[in-house]
């Protein structure tokens, strides 16, 4: 029997925490020597960093081929033609890897793949009797992050599952869409995730409806709000503000231009003319693609970008550089104003409903008070343009509301005709009459989910891994590996285990028992399996749990029995739901 052994694996621990690890999962990835950096969001994945990937994989194929899934691979590299009949060549940005060939054609490397999934699909499928569909792959994909960071959180290659639904109606996809999300609870509860489904914006995907699965943590990137009384959540991109309550009898005060020397912040503004922030107003200029637009929301508020590129339309969104705003108006940020600005205005709702407002002067070092809607300016359309605050009220229940942290790991879509109809994927009904095929797409982000579940999943000591995706389930330590009766014990006990069908693996190295329990910590492996001199007097071993640190001692002739008793209650607590209602 080949013995799985510590000193002749591939495991370069390390004892410092590398510099450029900002976060919990990004340090233990590097530490327990399961990642290395290959260049700013590249990473090589070590034997025991990929033999967890594998573990997240088969559970994700083993629960989308449950609801019907077939697997297949799609190619990294995808022709330009398809994401130009589509539209989204240039919509993608500068977020999308671009590549010519030797003869000068345009390429990409798949930042996903509705494109090239729907192209294959129009070119094989014909009729309504082949529907429903359900495609996936596991691959890399590639995004060009403008700031590459936390490790595998947000990196420039990663590995994803991405399934691609193609039914007949909107009621197949309805069924497609409740399989993946049956399928995704399953997943995550299987990972050992505590998460929450959220309602979410589509963003550059698209498509009408669409769910983010998100991992609970405080370094995730992802805020989302949620009801206590109702099972109401969403991601803060996604999540509606109610207009206010329209204000009675309206009396206002007279416009003044007032001085305001070095007053460049909502903050400033508040202190130097001793008004309260809900009284002031910022107004903002974003490039909205070619045109210059100004939008106004209050001033302890936080404008929702995301809100605003939908109710715009448009492809491209970004803060209006100061030079160009200095130039076309002739006035510095921080003083800008709407009035006798020249260029369309969109008003938040809370903007469009107050009166007297203070607003920048369009003159440096000036601010307008008493400032008002239609005797003052005019917008060109109010609409939900703010962040949702933890203050605001459910917008299902009208209950207050609750803010937290998470980490995306899945999403699911429907997608609609969006694609399909762009790519002329259509197909025969009962009646031979062509129709448009109606699509969902459902990604995972494989590699993001490792390193969520180390930040739910760890302490002082290292990492915590959840039997399901530890890389091995056990670990045996004999304490001097120089002392015979330790050695061959632990190669039994080894030996046992293994013909059970238990992961263990075996630290036979000539180190300090502490570096080796340091090591196993660190590591995360859920059982140690510690073999010394005085418990061996009574027959007995050392066997402590990781997640609990509870310790056992187990005699030996017992300790196949005990660990795959224990091996099956941690799989069957992981078949629990986890995620948040």
């Amino acid at each position: 029997m080949l013995k799985i052994l510590v000193s002749n694996s591939m495991i370069p621990t390390l004892r410092q925490t590398p510099a450029e690890a900002e976060i919990v999962s990004h340090q233990l990835l590097l530490r327990a020597g399961l990642i290395r950096k290959s260049a700013a969001g590249i990473y090589s994945y070590l034997p025991l960093g990929y033999k967890v990937i594998k573990k997240i994989s088969d559970i994700v194929r083993q629960e989308m081929d449950q609801f019907g899934g077939q697997e297949l691979i799609l190619p990294i590299i995808q022709p330009a033609e398809l994401w130009m009949e589509t539209g989204r060549w240039n919509v993608y940005g500068d977020e999308m890897f671009r590549l010519k060939d030797r003869h000068q054609r345009d390429f990409c490397l798949g930042p996903t793949h509705e494109e090239i999934i729907t192209d294959l699909v129009r070119g094989d499928v014909s009729s309504y009797k082949q529907l429903p569909l359900l495609l996936y792959q596991i691959q890399n994909k590639y995004r060009d992050e403008r700031r590459p960071r936390f490790g595998l959180m947000r990196g420039r290659e990663f590995i994803m599952k991405d399934l691609y639904s193609f039914d007949k109606d909107e009621e197949g996809l309805a069924e497609s869409y409740d399989k993946m999300f049956k399928a995704y609870v399953n997943v995550f509860n299987r990972c050992g995730l505590d998460f929450r489904h959220v309602e979410a914006d589509s963003g550059a995907i698209g498509g009408s409806t669409t769910h983010e699965f998100m991992a609970m943590a405080e370094t995730g990137e992802a805020t989302i709000v949620y009801c206590k009384d109702c099972d109401y959540a969403a991601n803060i991109e996604k999540a509606p503000c109610d207009p206010p309550e329209p204000i009675g009898d309206k009396e206002y005060g007279k416009l003044e231009l007032v001085s305001t020397p070095n007053v460049h912040t909502i903050d400033a503004l508040v202190n130097y003319l001793k008004i309260p922030a809900q009284q002031t107003v910022k107004t903002l200029m974003y490039q909205a693609d070619e045109n210059l637009i100004g939008v106004m929301v209050r001033g302890d508020r936080e404008l929702n970008e995301v809100k605003l590129k939908n109710i715009l339309n448009c492809v491209t969104l970004e803060m209006a550089n100061p030079q160009i705003i200095r130039e076309q108006l002739g006035v510095e940020v921080g003083f800008l104003g709407p009035v006798n600005l020249e260029i369309k205005i969109y008003a938040d709702y809370e903007v469009a409903n107050m009166v007297n407002m203070v607003v920048g002067g369009n003159r440096t070092d000036y601010h307008f008070i008493n400032t008002n809607i239609g005797r003052d300016f005019t917008i060109n359309q109010a609409a939900d343009l703010r962040m949702i605050e933890g203050e605001d009220l459910c917008p299902k229940c009208s209950n207050s509301l609750l803010m937290a942290q998470g980490i995306e790991v899945g999403q699911v879509f429907k997608l609609g005709t969006k694609y399909s109809e762009k790519l002329n994927c259509k197909f025969l009904d009962e009646s031979g009459k062509e129709q448009i095929m109606v699509m969902g797409c459902y990604g995972i982000g494989v590699s993001r989910t490792m390193a969520a579940v180390i930040e739910q999943n760890s302490d002082e000591n290292g990492i915590s891994w959840p039997i399901s995706i530890a890389p091995y389930q056990a670990i045996i330590i004999p304490v001097n590996s120089k002392e015979e009766q330790l050695r061959i014990t632990s190669q039994k006990i080894y030996r046992t285990l293994k013909e059970l069908g238990v992961e263990v693996i075996l630290d036979d190295r000539n180190e300090r028992a502490g570096v080796k329990f340091k090591d196993a910590d660190l590591i995360g492996y859920p059982i140690r399996i510690t073999v010394g001199s005085k418990t061996l007097a009574d027959d007995n071993v050392e066997i402590k749990f990781r997640r609990t640190g509870e310790e056992y001692f187990i005699k030996t002739s017992h300790v196949g029995e005990w660990t795959m008793n224990k091996i099956k209650e941690e799989l069957n607590r992981l078949k629990a739901v986890h995620f948040i209602k």
